[in-house]
């Protein structure tokens, strides 16, 4: 049997939309291997114990690349990445799909295949990408190609994932989206998004705060998201080095300095007195990405 972890991931940063991504240290784990007759699907509610299976679609895909004629396939997940919370659950089903059947087919795709056909199938490369190769990764859709670059952040940060106890489907996010933004907008992120990745290179922390501004996606998104704006302005007041909307949300994403030992225990009793309960997990970067 096959096992695959793959780390959760904190997608677009602030500014860096559907470009920027962050592999951290919660994991999911996958044990897949290839049987004589049926499918087989352990650890996930019975809905999703058939054929629509992400993790099962994504290894078909990857066996039809391939060119390889499967058998019968068993899937046994350990799940410990929230669903539907932006933090990248379905881009690990995705990546465990197309690893998995890769192994059992004799290894035939090097990385950036594997990154090439999870991302088509994901739609986007900001979470794979970061699932995959581990650490802050930036990458781009060329055509039908993906490009991407790890980027070394320097020690001194950690993060605090304020994780709500409802779900936010990524499609109903797109849907508040605008079609089009004005030309300030763009230039707006061009310039934060810059920021965002030398000021990170480059350990200086101070400008995290300011790079973290976003005008195309954060206040869209955030009107979905009950007490959003009162949360982000009071991380800010308990001197958070940055806040950001992870991925599509709801999970609200802090970057903190590694010896600041009081944010945890502030942000955890200025939530328990919201309506909506907010688990709060203290996590660091995951630099590997994917293990088998």
């Amino acid at each position: 049997m096959i096992n695959v972890r793959i780390p959760a991931t904190t997608a677009n940063v602030g500014p860096g939309f559907d470009c920027l991504g962050i592999a951290l240290n919660i994991y999911n784990n996958f044990f897949v291997e290839e049987i004589e007759d049926g499918l087989i699907i352990e650890g996930c509610d019975d809905e999703y114990c058939n054929e629509d299976n992400l993790i099962y679609k994504s290894m078909k895909k990857c066996f039809e690349k391939i060119g390889y004629k499967h058998k019968g396939i068993r899937i046994k997940i350990e799940n410990d990445i929230p669903i539907s919370r932006g933090l990248g659950s379905s881009a690990s089903c995705v990546l465990a799909g197309v690893i998995g059947a890769n192994k059992i087919a004799g290894n035939k795709l090097n990385k950036n295949e594997i990154l090439k056909i999870s991302s088509e199938i994901e739609g986007h490369p900001d979470n794979v990408a970061p699932a995959l190769l581990g650490g802050m990764v930036t990458s781009i859709k060329e055509g039908d190609d993906i490009y991407c670059s790890k980027i070394n952040i320097p020690k001194g940060l950690k993060f605090c994932a304020l994780i709500p106890d409802f779900k936010l489907s990524t499609e109903k996010s797109r849907a508040v989206l605008p079609n089009e933004i004005p030309y300030k907008d763009g230039v707006f992120n061009v310039g934060r998004v810059s920021l965002m990745v030398s000021a990170l290179i480059n350990g200086q922390f101070d400008l995290i705060k300011l790079a973290c501004k976003d005008n195309l996606h954060q206040k869209y998104r955030g009107s979905l998201i009950k007490d959003y704006d009162d949360i982000i302005n009071k991380c800010k007041d308990l001197d958070s080095v940055g806040v950001f909307l992870s991925g599509a949300g709801p999970t609200i994403m802090a970057m903190i300095k590694e010896d600041d030992i009081n944010f945890y225990d502030r942000i955890k009793e200025y939530t328990s007195n919201l309506e909506n309960t907010w688990t709060i997990r203290e996590l660091n970067i995951d630099n590997k990405g994917v293990e088998i």
